[in-house]
């Protein structure tokens, strides 16, 4: 990436769902600026993409069982000392009409995205409050903004984490921890897939890419995202640029969402 910037040497970043799309990106912007990385995810792919990085590891965690989450961060703090940055982005989505929508599907995206998200931020902060400080950095989505047809499981587990952000961030903002979220909007990645594949046959009858095609021409932008661009939000809120920083909410979604 050619990045002069190293604001994170010797510093120690998790990143949940780090094994591709999102989670993969933030990783690799971390470990340009000199980070040592720790990435979690629940798919044992996690291993290969941490050997694609330089000082880092992978830890296979189910974020949704409290006792796989302790042993992530305890595994952290053996491999390099302490835990400065933790990016929840675990998430998982699936659509269906309202009397379709199974209870285990509401469950389990609300264990994920909502639970597992506070199950990692409760650990990190026990750990950082020991450290002197660190930084918490939740995934949430447009979707915590504007809820949209054939979610509302997804949508109640982003406003959850959007919620949460803000409680936590009062609660240790004199621990010298920040807490803040950031909305992704349409961002080329396998998630966007299945949504412009499942999405696009409830809707109407679009073909492979035809609907994330059509939903593009509403950003401003006229561009989906890359992970880069959530990343490079991600390492500026972890940075000490963003001391001054935490409740908040940021888009990353080329204008789509505006507020």
């Amino acid at each position: 990436m050619g990045n002069a910037m190293q604001r994170f040497e010797n510093k120690t970043v998790v990143v949940t769902g780090g094994n591709k799309g999102i989670g993969l990106a933030i990783a690799q912007r971390f470990s340009d600026e000199g980070a040592n990385v720790v990435l979690a995810s629940v798919e044992e792919q996690v291993m290969e993409a941490a050997k694609s990085l330089p000082r880092a590891i992978g830890v296979v965690c189910d974020v949704t069982d409290k006792a796989a989450v302790v042993a992530l961060y305890d595994k952290a703090q053996a491999a390099f000392g302490a835990v400065d940055i933790s990016v929840q982005n675990a998430g998982i989505i699936t659509i269906a009409k309202v009397e379709d929508l199974t209870e285990s599907e509401w469950d389990a995206t609300m264990a994920v995205n909502t639970k597992g998200a506070f199950l990692c931020c409760q650990e990190a902060i026990r750990r950082m409050r020991r450290n002197g400080g660190g930084r918490l950095i939740n995934l949430a989505s447009g979707q915590a903004r504007d809820g949209f047809i054939y979610t509302p499981h997804y949508a109640a587990s982003k406003f959850g984490v959007m919620g949460m952000t803000q409680s936590l961030a009062k609660e240790v903002a004199l621990d010298n921890i920040t807490v803040n979220a950031i909305c992704p909007g349409i961002i080329k990645t396998d998630m966007w897939d299945y949504n412009d594949r499942v999405w696009g046959k409830m809707l109407g009858d679009y073909g492979p890419g035809e609907l994330m095609t059509s939903w593009v021409e509403g950003v401003p932008m006229k561009r989906a995202g890359e992970g880069k661009d959530v990343a490079g939000l991600i390492a500026f809120l972890a940075s000490a640029d963003a001391d001054y920083i935490t409740g908040q909410t940021i888009n990353v979604d080329g204008g789509l969402i505006m507020s």
